[in-house]
């Protein structure tokens, strides 16, 4: 008598466990689509361009500049100039890893595969927090070294010993990984491209005008709170009269993006793809 095993159910116990999609995987399904789009390349390269050149440009500058240095000037904040170009192009990349799955219709079939909306979008959140901070320190330290080595040249050049330049170099960085989320957040609220990259830019840059509109005492008390005259302390060491102590102003740009990225958070689950 021939005895015929019984085979499992298909879509039973073993097929589930095969078939189960677990965070990691999703992480790795979108450090994949991040990796494969050209634009990523390219805002990589517009990063490391706009921070290196800079260090180079402004600090070859000073120190061929004939006379002395006016007291303001701060040798830190000069070799990480770059950082203010850097955020435009850190905030784009941001807002184009979840918007331009919106506009081509991609993101459907994303959401079929992983129906939790929520884990695609924490997953989302580290791919591009990540690197830009890896980067950012990267290009942060190596645009601190290539500057200070020029500044050298006069004698007004400074070490990481000096008080304020090693928070400044490695909060770059931070600044730039939060920037980058600041513009993830954005998108997947905005879910356009060029709506989202709008709005980035209003929130970063268009604030202070408005800001300049209203009573004085009001605008003292609001204009150090904005997201960029807030996050930029970090890197600076020659700090304005009022400003935000480093810190507090970083602390105050990440909330800017913590908001942004809850909201996208709430809304992502709510509407249709």
């Amino acid at each position: 008598m021939t005895i015929i095993e019984p085979r499992p159910p298909l879509g039973g116990a073993d097929a589930r466990h095969d078939t189960t999609i677990g965070f990691g995987d999703v992480i790795r399904s979108e450090w994949t689509k991040v990796r494969s789009l050209r634009s990523s390349y390219v805002c990589a390269g517009l990063v490391v361009l706009a921070m290196l050149g800079l260090a180079v440009a402004l600090c070859a500058r000073w120190a061929h500049q004939q006379g002395p240095v006016p007291d303001w000037f701060d040798a830190v904040n000069t070799s990480l100039s770059g950082t203010y170009l850097a955020q435009v192009v850190v905030g784009t990349f941001g807002v184009m890893t979840i918007s331009s799955e919106h506009t081509t219709g991609m993101i459907r079939a994303t959401f079929a595969a992983v129906p939790q909306r929520r884990a695609v979008f924490a997953a989302k959140g580290l791919v591009v927090g990540v690197p830009t901070l890896l980067l950012g320190e990267l290009l942060g330290f190596s645009s601190f070294t290539v500057g200070q080595a020029l500044l050298a040249h006069k004698d007004i050049g400074v070490s990481l010993a000096d008080p304020g330049a090693l928070r400044s170099v490695f909060g770059s960085g931070l600044y730039l990984g939060l920037a980058a989320l600041l513009g993830l957040g954005i998108g997947a609220i905005v879910r356009h491209t060029a709506g989202a990259i709008s709005l980035y830019f209003a929130v970063m840059f268009a604030l202070d005008p408005v800001v300049d509109l209203l009573p004085t005492s009001w605008r003292n008390d609001l204009i150090n709170y904005l997201p960029v005259n807030a996050g930029t302390q970090i890197f600076t060491t020659v700090n304005v009269k009022g400003a935000l102590a480093p810190w507090n102003g970083l602390v105050v740009f990440a909330l800017y993006a913590v908001a942004a990225l809850l909201a996208g958070f709430l809304l992502i689950d709510i509407r249709d793809a």
